[in-house]
């Protein structure tokens, strides 16, 4: 299967701090039962800081563009060769995969659930 044309999912909500960039929200308990137990001063959620070319890209990730889209976009806005993008994009893109932050259509990750 070609990395290019698979289909990024975000696995989880993400905000935008007051910089412009993405923090991706992981929880900190999957029940969220346990969730009362957090005091209410401390956040719910890790937060996972990105830096401004991965907001970018990880803004981009909406269940319908393509890595090869993403990374066409990428291109575009800092003027790099496509070629550079697309190493960019699909090095970034595993690194998020790597870590469970996102999965891809095309792929069931592993729990055996649809990404």
């Amino acid at each position: 299967m070609n990395y290019l044309e698979l289909t990024p999912v975000r696995r989880f909500e993400y905000e935008i701090a007051e910089d412009g960039l993405v923090n991706i929200l992981i929880p900190k308990f999957k029940n969220k039962f346990l969730n009362k137990f957090i005091p209410t001063n401390k956040p719910a959620d890790i937060r996972i800081k990105l830096d401004e070319l991965g907001s970018f890209v990880f803004q981009q990730i909406d269940e319908q563009k393509k890595v090869h889209e993403i990374s066409e976009l990428l291109s575009e806005k800092t003027r790099d060769t496509i070629q550079s993008s697309y190493e960019r994009t699909t090095k970034f893109l595993t690194l998020l995969y790597s870590n469970q932050y996102i999965s891809f259509k095309e792929i069931l990750i592993n729990d055996g659930s649809p990404s």
